[in-house]
């Protein structure tokens, strides 16, 4: 694809993602967050094989900056997701 092509892909999916999260009722933050933390892994899972591989010291610099990003991403997820699930246990 040409430069303006996934640019416009770029805009749209940037778009979109705004339009999603913002019409999302509170009470289905929790089980999105935990959709969320799946995908991170995910991204994590290849961060890590690009930090890892032998592609150039560019490809290896921002394969690590993408794994410590996914990784704060995951931890903070569900550092939310179980204070959300300690509000509905009883005492």
């Amino acid at each position: 694809m040409d430069f303006v092509a996934e640019l416009a892909l770029f805009v749209l999916a940037i778009f979109l993602g705004v339009e999603l999260i913002t019409k999302v009722p509170p009470t289905l933050h929790t089980p999105l967050m935990s959709g969320s933390n799946a995908i991170s892994g995910i991204t994590l899972v290849g961060a890590l094989i690009a930090a890892g591989s032998d592609a150039g010291t560019l490809i290896n610099v921002l394969g690590f900056i993408a794994v410590v990003l996914a990784t704060i991403n995951v931890i903070g997820g569900f550092m939310v997701t179980n204070r959300m699930l300690a509000m509905f246990k009883r005492k």
